[in-house]
């Protein structure tokens, strides 16, 4: 069936009309005589549409198309990790290798280094029923991180022959009583989410430490999140950020679409991060996909879908998996481009109009799942989003705001103070708090959320009492406004305001986030009683113990000593209330 050859009619850009070729939605194809990889996307009658992966300049209508009979899948196994792909799973440092610098047309590399040898532990015997999904042997991949090899979810039997030993990823591993020889490799199409059993209810956190994130607009694992911002608001830190720290134990980074010197950052920076949970290399544990502006466009609209199958694959594991997708709007971008070189007729600003529908496609496949296996296993999305201008109104960034349900919104005038994370704490918003309340009551303190909740009211009347100050200033203010001001300032100041680059502020824990919410909340009873006892809100303010609490958490060991330094504040305040 694969030798039905036909030839190019019509080239438009990167999509590719051919004739003569029976093919199937979404299969593979080879375009010209260079052989450039391409996917079926549409057919009519005897015309098959294809969009075609590289750069298809210098191509012309009467070359031969050849069809694979395969759709677009990526290579699962040992191997993928602390690898750098391009957007269809060729390992970039293997094209240098072959190509230098630029990457040529038509150029082939496998997803997993074919050759190398891994010590497989056999984790089944012979004789045993093994279901589709089971895992039948380990592989140590990293230092850190353990593969296990598992059945194909289309495949189960009886165990007639494994063993242990060193192999290659095409190698068998195992044989089934029924003939069927499994390898450490497996192949998947990146357009079909794989399968699990039951998917669970989002009711523990991803905990990021980063207080904004953690405290007020919390993530659950398994959960989907946006983070709209204008060029230079800190998107891009932020997401290295949630990779280096969030207690997830794979990370898979799609730089989709970005500038090149940016990813460059990236791809600079990564290998060099240390991970601090176990101090060795952050790239142990992590799967890159590069695919800069000036890539080609179809690539790019495959790179999300073949980040997210290796989630998937890592999921299923039993990991816990975040999955970084810098930029969504250049995804759609993308999609866009290839719409209006098929012609079709465009929806609101010109994108395709399944533009929501392939936004939400993309998210539900996060989500906290029961896996074949029975383990528990999840896949976080945190997608970010550059809306031309900043302006949210934009369809990307509505389409992604409808389907996540948490939104961290950078704010450009936060990042021209000079306040980062730029993240806007009135226009964010999580909707996890109910579903994770439980767990921070059990696992923190049983007065997390009311402590969240009189947090995040004071920073609203804030924004409220800043009006009246606009036009009348802070001193015509009543002297308990006043405090409520200072106290406001105090949280943007002490608890929101993080810096990312800091060896100690970079990283905060729940428990400390509670203890320096909760002295925050202490200074504000303690400056009540004593303005009402007749102090001085400027004395009651400036005393020396609020200093040092404030300016402490960038020394080691803070989580210990806040207590101490809240029970000296309030100390110094009342004593400040009695002078007068």
């Amino acid at each position: 069936m694969s030798d039905e050859n036909g030839v190019i009619y019509r080239i438009s850009g990167p999509v590719v009309t051919a004739t003569g070729i029976r093919s199937r939605m979404y299969e593979v194809v080879r375009v010209g005589h260079e052989g450039l990889m391409g996917e079926v996307i549409e057919l009519h009658g005897d015309k098959s549409v294809i969009q075609v992966y590289e750069d298809t300049s210098g191509i012309r209508p009467g070359e031969p198309v050849v069809r694979t009979g395969q759709t677009l899948s990526v290579q699962l196994g040992p191997g993928l990790l602390t690898q750098i792909y391009d957007g269809i799973q060729r390992p970039l440092p293997v094209l240098e290798k072959t190509m230098g610098t630029f990457i040529e047309r038509g150029v082939d590399a496998d997803g997993l280094d074919l050759e190398k040898v891994w010590d497989f532990e056999a984790a089944v015997s012979v004789g045993d029923e093994v279901a589709p999904g089971a895992v039948i042997g380990t592989v140590q991949e990293t230092e850190t991180i353990v593969h296990k090899v598992m059945l194909p979810p289309n495949h189960s039997g009886k165990v007639a022959s494994i063993e242990s030993g060193s192999f290659n990823v095409t190698q068998t591993v195992c044989t089934l009583e029924d003939g069927t020889e499994i390898q450490m490799m497996q192949k998947w199409p990146v357009r079909t989410p794989r399968p699990y059993h039951q998917k669970y209810a989002p009711d523990t956190p991803l905990i990021t430490g980063m207080r904004i994130l953690d405290f007020l607009f919390p993530l659950a694992k398994g959960g989907a999140a946006g983070i709209p911002g204008p060029f230079g608001s800190g998107k891009t830190v932020t997401q290295q950020s949630l990779a280096k720290y969030s207690d997830a134990q794979i990370v898979v980074y799609i730089g989709c679409g970005e500038r090149g010197n940016e990813m460059t950052e990236v791809l600079d920076e990564f290998p060099h991060l240390i991970d601090p949970n176990t101090g060795k290399p952050l790239m142990n544990r992590t799967v890159m996909i590069a695919n800069t502006s000036n890539m080609p466009v179809a690539a790019r609209e495959a790179s999300v879908y073949t980040g997210i199958t290796i989630a998937e694959y890592f999921r299923d594991m039993g990991y816990d998996v975040a999955l970084m997708a810098d930029s969504t709007s250049r995804w759609a971008e993308a999609m866009r481009e290839i719409s209006s070189r098929l012609e079709e007729m465009p929806g609101e600003e010109g994108y395709p109009a399944y533009l929501s529908s392939r936004l939400a496609e993309f998210y539900e496949r996060a989500g906290r799942v029961e896996t074949l296996e029975g383990e528990d296993g999840s896949v976080t999305v945190i997608g970010a989003v550059s809306p031309p201008g900043g302006d949210i109104s934009e369809p990307v960034s509505q389409g992604t705001l409808r389907i996540v349900k948490v939104f961290w919104g950078l704010d450009a005038g936060l990042a021209r103070q000079r306040h980062f994370p730029a993240i806007n704490w009135l226009s964010s918003y999580s909707l996890y708090p109910q579903s994770l309340d439980q767990w921070f009551r059990d696992n923190i303190a049983t007065d997390f959320p009311e402590i969240r909740t009189e947090i995040s009211s004071l920073l609203q009347v804030e924004a409220e009492l800043q009006e009246i100050v606009q036009l009348v200033g802070s001193d015509a203010l009543p002297v308990d406004q006043q405090l409520t001001l200072e106290v406001a300032r105090m949280i943007r100041e002490f608890f929101l305001q993080q810096n990312g680059f800091h060896d100690v502020d970079a990283y905060t824990g729940l428990e400390q986030q509670y203890k320096m919410a909760k002295a925050i909340l202490t200074f504000q009873d303690s400056a009540k009683k004593a303005l009402a006892a007749g102090g001085l809100l400027e004395d009651v303010v400036n005393v020396p113990a609020r200093t040092n609490l404030m300016r402490d958490r960038f020394e080691p060991g803070y989580v210990d000593r806040v207590d101490g330094l809240v029970d000296e504040m309030n100390q110094q305040i009342a004593a400040a209330a009695e002078e007068n």
